[in-house]
């Protein structure tokens, strides 16, 4: 049995169900390692900063709304009042992390330089050239995806918005330099890719309103009776395959007219402008990141929501029931992409109102990954880490500085939990090279001398880990 590892599947009819990591099926020297094989990164990147204590010259001093009251544990009473305290119920799997700065690459635009350079550290390809600007290096969900998954197998990079916009909508991942990744823009399309389906696959199962475990039914029964099966083992599949199921529910398996015309992208909910279905795509995406790093299809996923100022997306009013005003209107305070619009009365709260919305779905992927049990005891979330980050660290000043990034698992514990950080930097000097390299190091990538990975980024930026997030 040691020849099967992680990418042990079952198979039927061309359809390829991958199994989670299982003991029985792991030589015992491997099984020792467990955790870094566990290890994973999700990341989802949210646009336009956030609602923060700041002076405005659109509204004067706005109060602060996102971070923690005090620095140190988190408490109910210090997440109190905060969009983070959408997230109370995870506080202990927290690593809130203030003070991380961008560089201030000319890349003629301060959207374009926070969604480009936020998962790559690097500058503009071409200086100045604004919407039209291109990463000057890979990014970080890539690097981890290609030197960690089976195969060399890139990362999962997944988009819910319109098409198009600003930035040409998806703009986080690259290979190389002005090498920009296509994202999967459909749930069910990346369900279909990480299960091994095609379309006449699926099509076979909508009609016979089956579920993929029914390709492997007699595989999957014929494994759970073998012997050697621990009972941890055992629980593992049996939620593995329950996942799967919950996953169909939740994307399509009614099979009702009007929501297979949506997966088959006729009504394309995950590509529209309107907030709730944008959000509830976004579940979604999460729900198959989840189930792709649960069965070992990929360490590293990136799921962008919005095009590069997430310029066209209207987010509900939880209060009124009404739709608000495009987002990045209301990160400008103004009814305007510019500086020239009429003010929007009470924006900095209409902001914080769409934070929370973001942290609401963050704590729907922390959910997923921590419904996963690990044979040791601990979550699948513990093994790795799930990462909200920010193109800005504000609104109306499109600020390079203070981004946030909220940090779920330690990554087998490889990074501190429970505690907001306000990193000491000095007259806001650079340290996001360090930020992606203490998540990449975290992640189980080297350097090219075998070391944990330190030299990520643009090779002008500071190097090396953040150690005040080590654990």
């Amino acid at each position: 049995m040691s020849k099967f590892s992680r990418r042990f599947v079952l198979r039927a009819g061309g359809a390829a169900v991958a199994l989670p990591l299982l003991d029985a099926f792991r030589p015992r020297a491997a099984q020792a390692s467990r955790g870094t094989d566990n290890t994973f990164v999700v990341f989802v990147r949210q646009a336009n900063g956030v609602a923060c204590e700041q002076q405005t010259e659109e509204l004067g001093s706005e109060p602060e709304r996102f971070w923690p009251h005090e620095t140190g544990t988190l408490t109910e009473a210090s997440l109190a009042g905060r969009a983070l305290d959408e997230l109370t119920d995870h506080r202990q799997r927290l690593l809130v992390v203030r003070g991380v700065n961008m560089q201030d690459f000319p890349y003629g635009d301060g959207h374009a330089r926070g969604a480009l350079q936020g998962l790559t550290g690097r500058g503009p390809t071409v200086d100045g050239a604004g919407g039209n600007s291109e990463a000057a290096g890979e990014s970080l969900d890539h690097r981890i995806g290609v030197e960690l998954n089976g195969g060399g197998r890139e990362s999962l990079f997944l988009y819910v918005g319109p098409n198009g916009g600003w930035l040409g909508g998806p703009c986080i991942s690259y290979r190389s330099a002005g090498s920009r990744r296509a994202a999967i823009r459909d749930p069910l399309q990346a369900y279909m890719a990480i299960m091994g389906l095609d379309n006449d696959q699926y099509e076979e199962l909508a009609e016979r309103q089956a579920s993929v475990n029914d390709l492997v039914r007699d595989q999957m029964n014929s494994l759970l009776s073998r012997p050697s099966l621990s009972q941890d083992d055992r629980q593992r599949l049996e939620l593995h395959f329950e996942s799967i199921r919950d996953l169909e529910l939740g994307l399509s398996c009614r099979f009702e007219e009007d929501e297979l015309m949506q997966l088959e992208g006729a009504a394309a909910g995950y590509e529209s402008n309107d907030g709730d279905r944008v959000l509830e795509a976004l579940r979604a995406h999460m729900d198959v990141a989840a189930l792709a790093v649960a069965c070992g299809h990929t360490r590293s996923v990136a799921i962008q929501v919005g095009d590069g100022n997430d310029g066209s997306i209207r987010y509900r009013d939880p209060d009124t029931g009404e739709m608000m005003e495009n987002f990045h209107y209301i990160s400008h305070r103004r009814q305007s992409h510019d500086a020239n619009g009429g003010i929007i009365p009470g924006s900095d709260l209409l902001h914080h109102k769409i934070d929370r919305q973001f942290a609401q779905a963050f704590k729907h992927l922390i959910d997923r990954l921590a419904a996963y049990d690990l044979p040791n005891g601990s979550q699948l979330i513990d093994a790795g880490t799930a990462i909200w980050y920010n193109d800005l660290g504000n609104g109306p000043a499109h600020g390079p500085n203070s981004v946030p990034y909220i940090v779920a698992g330690s990554a087998g514990g490889y990074l501190r939990q429970g505690e907001y950080i306000d990193l000491p930097t000095a007259d806001w000097t650079s340290n996001h090279t360090q930020m992606l390299n203490t998540i990449g190091a975290a992640a189980g990538v080297r350097n090219a001398d075998g070391d944990p990975l330190d030299d990520f980024g643009d090779p002008g930026q500071p190097k090396g880990l953040l150690p005040e997030l080590l654990a």
